[in-house]
């Protein structure tokens, strides 16, 4: 796949404070991907250090392939990362023409870009008059005038109502249907599973994990089971390689998977040591049981 974008060994530091540490995490054409984590975590440091907004310690990126500076590579870049600032006494047509002229494309995009983010028919309402969401919304037409390869945005639904919120992640999800890559930052679980492929969680400016949202920690779920000796069937369980973690809470014993297994051959191979299950489910760890597995796991 073509890579967007390259981070390699990132490290800022701000006097004692190290923002982002020896963070690596390359980006490829046309997936969704959210940086995850915590306030103060060093998601919105990293986007500004590739945006050429702050200064790297150490460490490099590259954008494209490798060879396009990053002046030359921004103008395919789409980009929000602070609140949207327009003129408020401007109609949102007039807005977008001075951000056509100040970025130097043409101006024949302005109202596709409206009808995408469905303001087509506020085109000619002044600034001022526009809800936080209807805000934002024109902001993300604004970084698409361009028609650019890659949009970044900063945590796009902050400080919104939940019908602001849907409305965001559904146009996230429209652009991406369209072809074009995003990297969003977030602190909120849920937006990342709902609209990001892949995912970069990062604690304290580290990296703790990256990859694919639905492969996160490679997790294969876990069986709930009852029986009425668990300490046999727990120690049964514990010889099976396919098992990690274990335990019996309030009469119910909770098996985590280490690799693929659907539920009829559980029950066939417990059924052939003599246990006889009065309670078998399967679920699927959610991204949020998994994010405080691995932050737990990582923890100093």
């Amino acid at each position: 796949m073509e890579k967007i974008l390259t981070v390699n060994k990132l490290t800022k530091k701000f006097g004692y404070l190290t923002a982002v540490k020896d963070l690596s995490f390359s980006i490829e054409k046309g997936n969704v991907y959210g940086i995850l984590g915590p306030n103060g975590s060093g998601k919105s440091t990293t986007l500004g250090i590739v945006l050429n907004v702050v200064n790297r310690t150490s460490g490099d990126f590259s954008w494209f392939d490798g060879n396009t500076s990053t002046h030359e590579a921004l103008k395919k870049v789409g980009a929000i990362i602070e609140r949207p600032n327009f003129y408020p006494y401007m109609t949102a047509v007039q807005n977008l023409k001075l951000v056509c002229k100040i970025k130097e494309v043409s101006e024949d995009k302005i109202e596709e870009k409206l009808e995408l983010v469905g303001l087509l028919d506020r085109k000619n309402s002044k600034f001022r008059t526009y809800s936080l969401g209807m805000k934002q919304r024109l902001a993300i037409a604004s970084a698409l005038l361009n028609d650019p390869e890659i949009l970044i945005l900063d945590e796009p639904t902050n400080g919104l109502d939940p019908q602001g919120i849907h409305q965001i992640r559904e146009i996230i999800k429209k652009i991406a249907s369209e072809g074009t890559t995003i990297l969003l930052a977030s602190h909120l679980l849920d937006e990342v599973e709902k609209v990001c492929s892949h995912v970069v969680i990062l604690r304290k400016g580290e990296k703790l994990y990256s990859g694919r949202v639905d492969g996160m920690l490679a997790s294969y779920g876990f069986f709930e089971l009852k029986f009425n000796d668990m300490d046999k069937l727990k120690s049964i369980l514990e010889d099976n390689s396919s098992f990690g973690e274990i335990k019996i809470d309030n009469g119910l014993l909770t098996a985590f998977l280490k690799e693929e297994m659907n539920a009829e051959v559980l029950n066939r191979f417990l059924f052939e040591k003599g246990i006889v299950l009065s309670h078998l489910v399967k679920r699927k760890e959610s991204l949020e049981e998994q994010f405080l597995t691995l932050t737990k796991s990582q923890t100093n």
